[in-house]
């Protein structure tokens, strides 16, 4: 599963697990001169990314291909599908979602019976970098 916390939906009290996204964002020239003359313009938006039921965890200004980095929290995929229909619609943005998985998360799966390999490979000495000894083997 995506990097997930446990939540609870606050109108039904029901848990349930959210996913973590990134949303790369580029302005367009109308968003370009929208946010310049009105800088907080990226609070406000942030606002209504949470009154969408998504969670902002952190957002970067970024220089390169995007110019925003916004990493979010949601339900599910749909819901992000959605928020990004939605903000791009205006015309003023550009923006391209992709799923984050955890560390630990990735970890676990890597290290769980479901295997492609016959024997992965594991690092070096004690498990460090640089060795092609195989998992399970010495």
């Amino acid at each position: 599963m995506l990097g997930t916390t446990p939540r609870v939906n606050r109108g039904e009290g029901k848990r349930y697990a959210m996913a973590t996204y990134i949303l790369f964002s580029t302005l367009t020239p109308e968003g370009r001169q929208t946010l310049h003359a009105n800088p907080d313009r990226v609070l406000g938006v942030n606002k209504e990314v949470e009154d969408f039921g998504c969670k902002v965890l952190a957002q970067y200004a970024t220089l390169g291909q995007f110019d925003f980095m916004t990493i979010i929290e949601a339900k599910d995929a749909e819901t992000v599908a959605h928020l990004s229909i939605d903000l791009g619609s205006r015309g003023t943005v550009n923006v391209t979602s992709v799923p984050a998985l955890s560390i630990e998360d990735l970890r676990a799966k890597l290290k769980g019976s479901e295997q492609l390999a016959a024997a992965p490979v594991v690092g070096g000495k004690n498990g460090e970098a640089g060795s092609s000894r195989r998992r399970g083997k010495t």
